[in-house]
Formats: C-alpha cells, sequence, structure tokens
C-alpha cells in the first residue's frame, strides 16, 4: 500500500443530507486503502443535517476534514479544499453521488498507465421516486441532453471532451491553476476545456462507475437546466470553441417559438402558421423520443417523459437567452485565474 499514490478525494456539498451518508460511505469503502487517503468535505453552510452527518462521521474515520464554503457554490469549495490538498492525484467527488468500490483505484490505474491527465467514467443516473426515475431516464436520454457522452456512452473507454467527478494529476491541477469561482454551473465544463488547451488528456473510462441520483421533481430540474443555460452564456464568452453545436439548440428552438409568436402580432396567419410548425414538430419529436426511451422498461414513466423533456429543454433554452441579455456587456471578459 506505501507504494500506491496518495489521494485527495474533494467533496464539495451543500444540502445533501438525505444522501451525503452513503456517499461518503462508498468513499471509505473503495478498495485502496484509507491511510493512502484523505477526504475533504467542504460544506456550503448547509440548513440541513449535512454538517452533522459528516461530523458524526469525522469521528470515526480521522482521514475525513470538515471545511466550510461560506461562498456556498462548487468551485470555492473546491478551491478551498485544492490549496490544502496532499495528495498527487486529486479526485472529486460529488455529494449527490456514489462511487464504486473500485472508483479510485481504477482511475489510479489509468492515471498512471493510459498516459492521460484526468480520467472519469460513465454515470448511471438513478431516482428513488417516479418522477425521479422518469429524470433519470431523459438525463440518459440523447434526446434529453444530446450528445453527452457520460451521459449516454457506457460502454467504450475514450477521449473525451470532459469528465464527470474527474481524479486528475496534480501536475496539470497546477498548471491550469483554480476553478472560476464566478460559474455557478457549468465549471467542470470550463476547467476540462482549459485543461485541453494546455495539451492534457481526458479519459472516459467503461470501467470507472458511480451513480447520481436526479433531482426528484419537475421544479428543482427545471431551475438546474435554467442555471446550465444561464451559465453557459459565460463560458461561451470565455472560450467560444468549448461550445458544440448541440448546446445551442434548446435557445434556438425557444427563440423560434418566440419570434413565431411575435410576428402573430404582425401579421397573424402567418405567425400562427410558423408557430404551428414549430411546437407539432417539436410535440412529434418529443413524443416518439418518449416511447423510444420507455420501450421495453418502466412504462409507469412514459406519461411524463414528454413533460420532463420539456421542462430540460425550455428551462435550458431560457436560461441561455436569459444569459445573453444580462451578460451582453461581458464578451471577452477574462478574469486572470491563479493560485
Amino acid at each position: 500500500m506505501a507504494s500506491l499514490p496518495f489521494l485527495s478525494v474533494i467533496m464539495p456539498v451543500r444540502n445533501e443530507g438525505a444522501i451525503i451518508r452513503e456517499s461518503l460511505e462508498a468513499v471509505l469503502a473503495q478498495d485502496y486503502g484509507q491511510d493512502r487517503m484523505e477526504i475533504f468535505v467542504v460544506d456550503g453552510m448547509s440548513t440541513d443535517d449535512t454538517r452533522g452527518i459528516v461530523l458524526s462521521m469525522q469521528s470515526r474515520f480521522p482521514n475525513i476534514t470538515l471545511l466550510d464554503n461560506p461562498r456556498k457554490i462548487v468551485p470555492a469549495g473546491m478551491n478551498i479544499a485544492l490549496r490544502r490538498a496532499k495528495g498527487e492525484i486529486l479526485v472529486r467527488v460529488d455529494g449527490h453521488c456514489t462511487i464504486a468500490r473500485d472508483y479510485v483505484r481504477r482511475c489510479v490505474e489509468h492515471l498512471e498507465n493510459d498516459g492521460v491527465d484526468g480520467v472519469g467514467g460513465p454515470v448511471h443516473t438513478v431516482g428513488s421516486t417516479r418522477v425521479a426515475r422518469v429524470i433519470a431516464l431523459a438525463m440518459s436520454s440523447k434526446f434529453g441532453v444530446g450528445g453527452s457522452a457520460f451521459r449516454t456512452i457506457a460502454d467504450r473507454t475514450m477521449l473525451a471532451d470532459t469528465v464527470p467527478f474527474p481524479a486528475y494529476t496534480r501536475a496539470i491541477v497546477q498548471k491550469a491553476g483554480p476553478y472560476d469561482e464566478e460559474l455557478v454551473r457549468n465549471q467542470d465544463d470550463e476547467y476540462n476545456y482549459r485543461l485541453r488547451k494546455l495539451g492534457a488528456k481526458l479519459l472516459l473510462a467503461s470501467d470507472v462507475r458511480s451513480e447520481y441520483y436526479s433531482r426528484s421533481s419537475l421544479r428543482s430540474l427545471w431551475r438546474q437546466y435554467f442555471q446550465y443555460g444561464y451559465w453557459k452564456v459565460r463560458v461561451l464568452q470565455k472560450h467560444p470553441l468549448q461550445m458544440s453545436a448541440r448546446q445551442f439548440v434548446p435557445a434556438a428552438l425557444v427563440a423560434s417559438i418566440l419570434a413565431a409568436a411575435a410576428l402573430c402580432v404582425l401579421l397573424p396567419a402567418a405567425g400562427l402558421l410558423a408557430l404551428g410548425a414549430i411546437v407539432t414538430a417539436y410535440a412529434g419529436a418529443n413524443v416518439l423520443a418518449s416511447l423510444l426511451t420507455a420501450r421495453g422498461g418502466d412504462r409507469d414513466v412514459l406519461p411524463l417523459l414528454p413533460l420532463t423533456f420539456a421542462a430540460i429543454h425550455f428551462s435550458y433554452g431560457l436560461g441561455f437567452l436569459r444569459g445573453l441579455v444580462k451578460f451582453r456587456n461581458r464578451w471577452g471578459d477574462q478574469p486572470s485565474l491563479q493560485w
């Protein structure tokens, strides 16, 4: 065990009382060796029982350290822990997920043997209620989230643009600098893009497994994806080449519906025709995708799937358009990110 690289596991969390014990226990159960691992739980001033659960576990496991994150957001929490971390390898684990027992070991093996600087694996999204199961299905569908590889590809190992719950070498993190604390959302996409600009290789490894617990209501899903779209605008402004075509589609859909609705005022017949065509095309694609997604699975979820797909697409699109308005004067605004 002494020959294994020492590593730091960083868990930025806030109000994860429902799952934090299970998530932390999964880290403690790793087949890597607890004496070669330090664990930082960085709490964004939780108002539920997250802190109490972590403190009770900290009293039994001395390698757990609870840190405060007054800014409450993930990038700030990551930077707080990164400045204290001593590991040769740095692993981020979400407080809303559980990692497989061999997660850490396999990440280390890939980093040491495959010539890559970062590694993560496909995420299996799960839900504990009927609504959560529907949301999990939608978030694992190409119609729902486009070509997001770590959500839709589970059986291939390949280089990727971004990976979830990544393990990085200390060398590449020191070279890239801290996380961008402006980004409430999309900080991982932005950070991984900066890594790739430096020449880093990121591996999506099929044997690196985790489970992510989806939101449990359409309201919380709407808020999540609205923020994704909103903050994606700042990523676009800072790194235009980071964007892929699929990330513009929801905003284009919402913008076309709004434009058709506005046309109804000036040219009612043409506006209604355009609006009807757009809505009919989207509704048809949505229903077909819902039928295909639910095929051979839990048919109980089918009635809610079209609504869930629509919640993802329209919230993201509206968030993106809102971001374009809010950040209209921020093009080319790039802060210096240094340790």
